[in-house]
């Protein structure tokens, strides 16, 4: 009798107005359909980590189809950081409810419901890099200085309500107490001394809704995409933020931009860090990169949920 492989659910009950917690009945459905069966964990506590940890790793990958992640980048953040640190390998399917949804965008993986299931079932994955500091797995951004943590102090009410321009708003209010602090970047090519308003580390390329903060940047490349802000005249703010609108920035005598594969900050100053929307590590900061560690169900083509596991394939 053939053995139906399960599929884990990690899902964020309060994203996206709880449009999960609301359909779960229809998702199940749709996967049972594809001879898959929906294992629902609700994103609370360690519950991921738990589980995660408590599957065989020799025979999990005939077992499981793959892994869907539902919710925001925060929520990606936690069943990534368990899928790594569990050393679990399979496929990962981005479910995006957030207010953002940096690093479901990337991929171009659609809002709807339907769009989201069609995708995972797909069969196709692209690979991704995850980045590392401090120890902590990052999909997306990380990011220090003094308006990056918006997204902690932006009102859940509000963001749920006007979305991106919550963060918008948020961090126009932040822009009159700006002052630049002094930071040195280290990197295997060489040391930058800094006075910075704040900088992001990137894997990929919008951070906060801002879908242009880091353009050249690619998902599989290995590397990181570094870009510092430094001191802006006030008179010169809202022509730069239009820049930043339209991903013209790097250019900006006001901006340092670079890639790397390795990366330490320093500063004497306590900043305010953020990893995909939540609070990060205190400095140092000591990045690295994981190239390729994310299966990633996209429109591409490669291996994803829907697909036969990798034993049974190579013995027909």
């Amino acid at each position: 009798m053939k053995k139906t492989r399960k599929v884990i659910l990690f899902y964020n009950p309060n994203s996206g107005n709880g449009m999960f917690k609301n359909n779960l009945d229809d998702i199940i459905a749709r996967f049972q359909e594809a001879d898959l069966m929906v294992v629902p964990l609700r994103a609370s506590g360690d519950r991921i980590f738990d589980y995660l940890a408590e599957l065989d790793k020799d025979t999990y990958q005939e077992e499981y189809a793959g892994i869907i992640a539902a919710g925001g980048d925060g929520t990606l953040n936690v069943c990534v950081n368990a899928m790594v640190e569990n050393g679990i390998d399979l496929p990962l399917a981005v479910f995006p409810a957030g207010t953002a949804n940096d690093f479901a965008s990337y991929f171009e993986i659609p809002t709807n419901l339907d769009g989201m299931i069609e995708i995972a079932l797909s069969g196709n994955t692209t690979k991704a890099d995850v980045g590392v500091v401090n120890g902590h797995y990052f999909i997306n951004v990380a990011a220090i200085g003094q308006v990056v943590d918006v997204s902690q102090k932006t009102d859940p009410t509000l963001k749920n309500s006007i979305g991106i321009l919550a963060y918008y708003l948020k961090g126009l209010s932040e822009v009159p107490t700006l002052k630049p602090v002094p930071v040195t970047l280290t990197t295997p090519e060489r040391v930058y001394r800094e006075k910075m308003y704040f900088m992001v580390v990137m894997n990929g390329r919008s951070a906060g809704g801002f879908r242009k903060i880091s353009p050249d940047s690619e998902i599989n490349d290995g590397m990181l995409d570094v870009l510092l802000f430094r001191k802006i005249p006030p008179l010169e703010m809202p022509s730069f933020f239009m820049r930043v609108l339209h991903g013209t920035h790097p250019e900006s005598k006001y901006v340092l931009h670079f890639k790397t594969s390795k990366l330490l900050l320093e500063s004497k100053e306590d900043l305010p860090t953020d990893i995909d929307g939540e609070h990060g590590k205190k400095l140092p900061l000591d990045f690295t990169m994981l190239p390729g560690r994310l299966r990633v169900a996209t429109r591409e083509m490669n291996m994803g949920i829907g697909s036969k596991d990798p034993q049974k394939e190579q013995e027909e």
